[in-house]
């Protein structure tokens, strides 16, 4: 069985293409509701996707009782509530404060932190990051105004736009590889890299190379023999494959980031977004995300450790080099902790769960002993706390209620946009017809041929689409599981679920991997096509993930290479490899019908 592995980032445009923002960004907030085909939607950003079981309790009851009943998970592991009554803003603002998920007004869409989600509790990591999203978030909240001594320096941090993302890595590598504007890698002697812009270069996840300690770094400079003061071997001082040093223009997009002390870490990557509005207004752009900037007013390493150094930190330039491939999401199952205690990795179908689904969810939580539920940018859930014993059972139990607890699922590497009927743009009910080709290879599987086997129409209601090869249905409520969903601004702008911005004229652009890298659900998948022997075991290439479309927006692709499945009409679907410079032209799409779309998705999943 393959663990699921993490997407490459959507391509992003050349320094020299910055895009024109007429406008502020109209992405949508707990207090700032976006209107929808299916009622209005509000987006409720948690930091880290770190929730206490009853602040997942009382976000269950808003989903219940003013929503849909259901939740999405978004590509930045907050959560949406879809389904809103036009009127209901204030009563939803409330409950929320009562929650304790909505600490500021002013701030509600700038609290954009995804972390690394198994830190602290599998013994990987160089640090528990889970401290640093807090301190990031009260700071990101801070209302001094600004005065002398250093005092209100964070203030102007409401400005930022409610795509601009921090990234809390805790060293293994997971969320650094999803381009935020701001992010944090710790290191193993303490300390912290802090990176401005975009993902790290070379392939795979990157970390930190040769940084250095503040106090420190005078005396490990590099030998001339090659070798590593830090006992890493000499690749770490030729860069080896891939690797990067500073750009030479000063900026930070060539890789390089500055060690900073781990005390110091949330406090300077609040400092970096400082910096990063300071670069907007001198521009004169309404820019929205660090690599929008044009390049004449980049963030530079030099201009951010003047800032750092100005507010106290002390801060040294360093390189990065990539990091292994094995650098991956948390794959769905059992998670062993140091401490005696299991995690359970959950993957949510298409990012969404149903009413019962999340309140069992909130009652293993609780269940747990950690009382603690993290939203992961994978679009998953991770429970705390369990005792060996009983992580068997919990396991089964969300098997049982459609949820995927097991890294062979055919759920995974599968994504979709909104569709029929929450969005009128698309041709198709994307959802149903994604539930149904997952069913046609579970079906194959189920006939033990390992090919897929076509069935019956399904629907919202009849689905039975399985979550784990056990056959558990995806939605104990009969519905099949949605993501987290793209929506149309008024502006026309398409707002994907990561907060990205999708213009027609700039689909590729701003979908990027820099607004969390439009993940479907746990990575790429096993499937049993041309790359996978019959038993799920690796033989070839690692399949592309799929992502299915209502129009050609496409709204939430994944980057890299994907197979696109194209809505062209309410039971047609034209199926195409797209990435990696058009490795696959659009010549050599194929056009089916709802009914063999599985086949010919699986096809389109071995091409090399």
């Amino acid at each position: 069985m393959l663990a699921a592995m993490p997407l490459p980032p959507t391509t992003t445009p050349p320094g020299d293409e910055t895009p024109v923002r007429g406008r502020d960004d109209a992405c949508p907030g707990a207090l700032r509701l976006h209107p929808a085909d299916d009622g209005s939607l509000a987006r409720i950003r948690v930091p880290g996707g770190l929730l206490t079981a009853r602040q997942a309790e009382g976000l269950g009851r808003v989903s219940e009782e003013l929503g849909d009943g259901r939740l999405d998970i978004t590509s930045r592991g907050n959560a949406q509530v879809r389904g809103l009554a036009a009127g209901c803003g204030a009563e939803l603002a409330a409950r929320l404060r009562t929650a304790g998920l909505l600490p500021s007004d002013r701030h509600d869409r700038v609290r954009n932190i995804v972390a690394s989600p198994l830190s602290g509790l599998d013994g990987r990591g160089h640090a528990d990051v889970v401290a640093w999203v807090r301190e990031l978030d009260a700071a990101l909240c801070d209302d001094t105004p600004t005065g002398p001594a250093g005092r209100g320096e964070l203030s102007p941090l409401s400005g930022l736009s409610g795509r601009f993302l921090f990234a809390l890595d805790d060293g293994r590598g997971d969320v650094a590889a999803l381009g935020a504007d701001v992010t944090l890698i710790a290191t193993a002697d303490g300390g912290a890299v802090l990176r401005c812009g975009g993902p790290l270069p070379g392939p795979g996840v990157s970390r930190p190379s040769g940084a250095t300690h503040p106090d420190t770094a005078a005396r490990r400079a590099r030998r001339t023999d090659g070798s590593d003061p830090l006992g890493r071997g000499a690749e770490a001082n030729t860069g080896g494959e891939g690797a990067t040093s500073l750009a030479t223009d000063g900026s930070m997009a060539g890789g390089g980031g500055l060690r900073v002390r781990g005390e110091d870490a949330p406090r300077a990557a609040a400092l970096a977004a400082v910096e990063f509005l300071t670069r907007v207004r001198e521009s004169g752009t309404r820019a929205w995300r660090v690599r929008e900037l044009p390049a004449e007013h980049a963030v530079t390493t030099g201009g951010l450790a003047a800032r750092l150094a100005g507010a106290g930190i002390e801060a040294v330039p360093v390189e990065h080099t990539p990091a292994p491939a094995s650098a991956a999401p948390p794959a769905p199952g059992p998670v062993p902790g140091p401490n005696g205690r299991h995690a359970l990795s959950i993957a949510l179908p298409l990012g969404r769960v149903s009413a019962a689904q999340w309140r069992l969810l909130t009652t293993l939580a609780s269940r747990g002993g950690a009382d603690e539920l993290r939203m992961t940018p994978w679009r998953g859930v991770v429970l705390p706390g369990f005792a060996p014993d009983d992580a068997p059972g919990a396991l089964s139990e969300l098997a049982g209620a459609g949820l995927v607890t097991t890294p062979d699922s055919p759920w995974l590497g599968v994504g979709a946009c909104t569709g029929r009927p929450g969005c009128a743009k698309s041709l198709a009910d994307v959802r149903a017809d994604a539930a149904r080709m997952v069913a046609d290879v579970t079906r194959g599987r189920a006939a033990g041929t390992g090919r897929v086997v076509a069935g019956a129409a399904d629907t919202p209601d009849t689905a039975g689409a399985s979550a784990n090869t056990a056959g558990a249905v995806a939605d104990p409520a009969g519905t099949v599981a949605d993501p987290a969903g793209a929506v149309v601004d008024p502006a026309g702008a398409v707002v994907d679920p990561a907060g990205a911005v999708a213009d027609p004229a700039r689909r590729d652009a701003d979908s990027g991997h820099a607004d969390t890298g439009h993940v479907v659900v746990g990575g790429s998948p096993p499937w049993p096509v041309s790359g996978t022997t019959s038993g799920g075991g690796r033989a070839g290439p690692e399949p592309l993930p799929v992502y299915v479309s209502g129009c050609e927006r496409r709204c939430g692709h994944p980057g890299g290479r994907w197979v696109d499945a194209l809505a062209i009409g309410d039971t047609s679907y034209r199926v195409t490899v797209r990435g990696a410079g058009g490795d696959t032209p659009e010549t050599d799409s194929v056009d089916v019908t709802a009914e063999h779309l599985a086949g010919a998705v699986a096809a389109a999943r071995g091409t090399t």
